[in-house]
């Protein structure tokens, strides 16, 4: 059974969503630190999960086993001091690389209304589930004739499920310092072909560029 998350649902899936992000590279490149990586990132889901309950849509199911994050685009979205003032409160010094990925993905956001997924998370072998999970939502979106838009890792795109739920790769998000690239993905509407939707060419931020030192402010949650 699919339906929307309330704050009840809050500790449990902020533990499914840290679960799932220490697994994957991107968790890792967030965390280099493998005995801090468990509880920064805890602590980060939990905040993710708050934002998108308050200021999103969070799909789950009865059972919990899986979770999407959801924010609507009316139009590029302007930098959140709130989210970077949360983030460094919630994280300390652990923040500055959480604070980077997320300019990393605010620098290729599409230019064009849409919905992003901000981030999906699943117990394993829960694929059906998954499936069943976006697919919901995705009949709200083709009702509305809205596009959607999401970021997958790994070297094989077009083989994720993602790719077979109707979202087509663009060109990567290549994290540095020595990190995973990140793959977009665009969903086209209903008629609207294979347009890529205003994605801006691939971005690749200069070494040294941070946040933290007044360049570059992420704006509200992301997904890897």
């Amino acid at each position: 059974m699919v339906r929307r998350a309330s704050a009840a649902d809050l500790d449990a899936l902020s533990v499914l969503v840290a679960e799932a992000l220490s697994v994957g590279a991107v968790g890792g490149w967030l965390v280099p630190d493998a005995a801090d990586r468990p509880l920064v990132l805890r602590g980060y889901a939990r905040l993710l999960m708050s934002w998108g309950l308050e200021h999103g849509q969070v799909d789950t199911t009865g059972d919990r086993s899986a979770v999407a994050v959801w924010l609507r685009r009316p139009e590029v979205p302007v930098p959140a001091a709130a989210w970077m003032y949360d983030l460094h409160q919630a994280l300390g010094p652990h923040a500055s690389r959480l604070a980077l990925w997320h300019a990393y993905l605010d620098a290729v956001v599409p230019h064009v209304p849409h919905a992003y997924l901000a981030h999906l998370a699943a117990r394993p072998g829960r694929d059906d589930t998954v499936r069943a999970l976006l697919a919901a939502r995705h009949r709200v979106f083709d009702a509305e004739g809205l596009p959607a838009y999401a970021e997958v890792s790994g070297g094989r795109p077009r083989e994720s499920l993602l790719a077979a739920l109707g979202y087509e790769p663009r060109s990567p998000i290549l994290l540095e310092p020595d990190g995973p690239a990140l793959w977009r993905m665009w969903r086209p509407g209903p008629g609207s072909g294979r347009s890529c939707g205003g994605l801006p060419p691939r971005a690749r931020l200069r070494r040294g560029v941070t946040p933290l030192r007044g360049r570059l402010v992420p704006a509200p949650p992301r997904s890897p």
